[in-house]
Formats: structure tokens, sequence, C-alpha cells
């Protein structure tokens, strides 16, 4: 019978020359079965700092993403809190199933995630509303929702018109509005990148008790806590801007994601 001393035969396998194909083999095989199990406790040891450290450049990422829109980093800084993103069902006004700000692009290029307006719908001009949106959230230390970032955009006088508005907490006031992308008339409807323009969202009422959004950009000098100052010469930009955020905050838009916050769901 052979000898199954596991000792006795790794003193043989030891004991045959180096050229042999058998020893070759054997430590190859040897070798790579060590240098797995050291992998695989690395993996296992690693994983949780792994884990901190991707949840860490995710937050980075995201607060460098929304710093960098014109408006916004000063807003943050002074509200403090954590940033965080979630993907939204604008229709559920819920968190999207099975969609990640990582897989939203993709997302987006299915037509059937896309929902066609129609007459009286279409406010913002759009033709289409895409079914899927990337949100921001700040929380402050109690958890509590405290800024909500949403991407708006609309057809302008020129062309399309890309924004972002920033709502506290209360989802009737805005905290801040910023453009990231325009085409209007520069010294008209381009001066809605204006500081001086910009600086008069914060702290504009959106809705009566009614829920009713009331936003709207005046035709002259604002009458309301609802209204900012309309822009001389630049009438149908100015409209625009008015009925993107109508269309954004009411019901074809945020309004059921809006709701659902109010309700604490998020």
């Amino acid at each position: 019978m052979a000898d199954l001393n596991p000792i006795a035969a790794w003193r043989r396998l030891l004991a045959l020359p180096n050229e042999s194909r058998t020893k070759t083999l054997a430590v190859a095989f040897l070798v790579s079965v060590i240098c797995a199990l050291m992998v695989s406790g690395a993996t296992v040891y690693l994983r949780p700092i792994q884990s901190a450290n991707r949840a860490a450049e995710e937050q980075a990422r995201l607060e460098a993403l929304v710093a960098g829109i014109p408006g916004m980093g000063d807003l943050l800084t002074g509200a403090g809190g954590e940033l965080g993103t979630v993907v939204v069902d604008m229709n559920r006004g819920a968190a999207a199933r099975e969609v990640t700000p990582d897989g939203l692009a993709a997302a987006l290029e299915d037509r059937g995630n896309w929902t066609e307006l129609t007459g009286g719908q279409d406010l913002a001009g759009l033709g289409s509303r895409p079914d899927l949106a990337q949100i921001y959230l700040l929380r402050d230390g109690q958890g509590d929702i405290s800024l909500v970032i949403l991407p708006v955009s609309g057809l302008g006088y020129n062309g399309p018109i890309d924004a972002i508005i920033a709502l506290r907490g209360d989802m009737q006031t805005v905290a801040g509005f910023a453009i990231t992308r325009q085409a209007e008339t520069p010294g008209l409807g381009g001066r809605i990148e204006e500081s001086a323009w910009l600086g008069q969202f914060p702290g504009t009422r959106l809705t009566d008790s009614g829920g009713t959004v009331r936003f709207a950009v005046a035709r002259g000098a604002s009458g309301s806590e609802y209204e900012v100052d309309g822009i001389t010469g630049a009438t149908r930009t100015s409209n625009a801007i008015t009925q993107m955020i109508r269309f954004w905050l009411g019901p074809q838009g945020y309004g059921p994601l809006i709701d659902a916050i109010r309700r604490g769901e998020f």
C-alpha cells in the first residue's frame, strides 16, 4: 500500500531533482494555491475599507459636480450636511427600480423611458419628458432633507435652456437657481446668467397654500413673494423661465416627487 503520510510524500517531492517535471508542476500548483488563498483573504479583509473609500470618492464627486454649477457652491457650504444622489421615477415620485446614476444615460436611450407631452401639458416646450431623472438631496445632521437640487429644462427664445433649481426642505421656497446652458440673445435674454438677476431667486415662494405653483418672472418689477423681476427687452426669455419652472414643479414634472418628500418618504 502506498505511503499516505503527507510529510513523507513532501520529502520525496523535495528529493526529486529540480529538472523533474513532477516537482515543477507540484511546486507551481502549491504556489498558485497559496497565492489564491492570500488574495481571497486580502479581499475579505479589505472589502470594508474599499467600500468606505468608494463611498468617500462618490461623495467627493457629487460635491464637486454640484459645487461646479454657478451659484451652488456657496449654497452647499452654507447649508452643511451630507449630499447624496438618487435616480427618481418621475411618474411614481419614488426612487427608480434597478436604475443607478451610472446607468441613467443608457436607460434614457430607450424611448420607452420617455413620456410624450401634448397640448397644455407641455408648458416648457419640450415635446417629451424623461421618465427618469437624477436629483441631489442634502440632509442635515438629523437626516432630514434640508435641500433638494433638481435639473430643469425648457425651450427659450433661441434654443434650449438648461438649469438647476434648489429648493429648501419645505419644498415651497427657492434656495438657489443657476443656468447651466442657454443660447439667448446677448445683452437681452442672455442676462439670465447674470448673478444680479439670479440673486433674486433665493427666498422666492413657489406655491400658494393650496399647492398651486405661482412662481413667475414678472413683466417689470416683481410684485409678490412668488415673483422675480423681469428682464427688459427679453419678454419671451422671461416667459420661458416662468413656464419651465411651472412645468417641472407641477404634476407633469417633479410634482409627485415633491409630494413624496413632503410625506417623508425620502
